[in-house]
């Protein structure tokens, strides 16, 4: 029926209702704003009752929405009576959780307005409600692809390149103002008076022109996981010598997640040498608390041979800790 139609413009809701009795009760139609699907009802009794609730829904009940919201009741005649309610704000679950009570005479035609002006997802388990309409998220999300389209041209097509960079077999461009924002040592050598800044030039032969780019891409917020994956220790490396932390985290990070016995002795020499503090405590539980030694003593002799001889000792004050007597 026409009169239950509720149309939408944006955030903007409108109920036109043709024909209401002095003790009727209507109920609109379903309408959508935001992710939920919404209903007005109006009854009378002393006052003109509006209620406003979401439909009963598993969205609703595992993402109840806050509304920020402001209502409008008009009539059609030629006074163009209007009421305007406060601005409300609240959680909205069920038929009883809002009512606006419009001390009113109206009967016949009029139109209520619900005018949304924000709407939250309340998160059960906690926390901050986030809006639907989060233009700033997006507009930034926006922002940054297009920001990092133009630094991975910046970076493939060499455009206004001022650095050679000389690695293992190959040499690379870049641009020494992203690399001085992403690393102090290398902010230091564009800084001061020394031969890199000098000749414009900077040699990391330690990496081959593969691992390099693939360090590139990451200064410039263009890597790919498979990339980061197949290069990562001789990212860790790097991002140790030039002191890229954001960098030397995440290799941690990934470096502790498919720890395993084929893994686990070599990852906590890599701990060691880069001082992983949450890499080591994770291979050392691994090997003793989880008992995987068993599962690595035909390569323990040569780790033994190889290993630092502090690292040993922390080896074997976890064996005391985890196998003292009770």
């Amino acid at each position: 029926m026409a009169d239950s139609r509720v149309d939408t413009v944006a955030r903007l809701a409108q109920w036109k209702i043709d024909n209401f009795g002095p003790c009727s009760y209507k109920k609109s139609d379903p309408f959508k704003v935001g992710i939920w699907n919404w209903y007005l009802s109006i009854e009378r009794n002393r006052y003109l009752y509006i209620h406003l609730f979401p439909e009963p829904s598993r969205i609703s009940k595992e993402n109840p929405p806050v509304a920020k919201f402001i209502l409008r009741v008009s009539n059609a005649s030629s006074s163009r009576k209007l009421y305007i309610s406060s601005v409300h704000e609240r959680v909205l679950r069920t038929y009883d959780d809002f009512v606006w009570p419009v001390d009113t005479t109206f009967v016949g035609r009029f139109t209520i307005d619900v005018e949304f002006l924000d709407l939250k997802i309340y998160p059960l388990n906690g926390g901050e409600a986030s809006s639907v309409w989060s233009y700033d998220r997006k507009m930034q999300t926006i922002a940054e692809q297009s920001t990092l389209s133009c630094l991975s041209r910046m970076l493939d097509e060499a455009i206004y390149a001022d650095l050679t960079i000389i690695t293992s077999d190959g040499t690379l461009r870049a641009h020494k103002a992203i690399l001085s924002a992403s690393s102090p040592v290398f902010q230091s050598m564009f800084h001061h008076d020394l031969k890199e800044k000098e000749s414009s030039t900077i040699r990391i032969e330690d990496m081959s022109p593969e691992s390099c780019t693939v360090l590139l891409s990451y200064l410039y917020g263009t890597i790919k996981q498979e990339d980061f994956w197949k290069h990562r220790l001789a990212l860790l490396g790097a991002a140790n010598k030039y002191d890229i932390g954001g960098l030397k985290d995440l290799c941690e990070e990934s470096l502790l997640e498919d720890l395993n016995s084929g893994n686990v002795l070599e990852r906590l020499n890599e701990a060691w040498l880069y001082q992983l503090h949450k890499l080591k405590k994770g291979c050392l539980t691994f090997l003793f608390e989880f008992g995987k030694i068993y599962d690595v003593r035909d390569e323990m002799n040569n780790f033994f041979q190889h290993a630092d001889r502090e690292l040993l000792l922390e080896m074997f004050q976890e064996v005391l800790a985890i196998w003292k007597p009770v």
